[in-house]
């Protein structure tokens, strides 16, 4: 069996870009992280002990988007990714980063990437 784990909008301030103008003024990144587990033994115990901690998936992503610049949100995307899986109980994990201010010449909504692990 496989559970899993959604967070989204996870937000921050961060300076991650291939412009000057990115890494001087900085803008707004959301990330979604969706893990899979298993809630087998949460659930026998009612302990958060058991599970994956979701406040550690946020802190992790938010400590990455205000953290060392990053030119490419792959990069971070993966950095984060790569981060979640070190947590014990985590078959998987799949990161989306989020750019809506990206420095895009036309009206747009939203520009994301998505980087799954394993």
């Amino acid at each position: 069996m496989t559970d899993k784990i959604s967070l989204t909008g996870i937000s921050g301030f961060g300076y991650h870009g291939v412009f000057d103008s990115e890494k001087r003024d900085g803008q707004t990144f959301l990330v979604d992280i969706e893990v899979t587990t298993n809630f087998d033994s949460a659930i026998k115990s009612d302990d958060v002990r058991d599970t994956v901690n979701y406040a550690e998936l946020a802190g992790i992503a938010h400590v990455a988007i205000t953290g060392k610049p990053v030119n490419l949100i792959e990069k971070l995307a993966d950095q984060i990714a790569r981060e979640c899986l070190d947590i014990s109980g985590i078959v998987s994990v799949s990161v989306t980063v989020h750019k809506p201010q990206a420095p895009i010449d036309v009206p747009f909504g939203n520009v994301s990437v998505t980087r799954t692990l394993p």
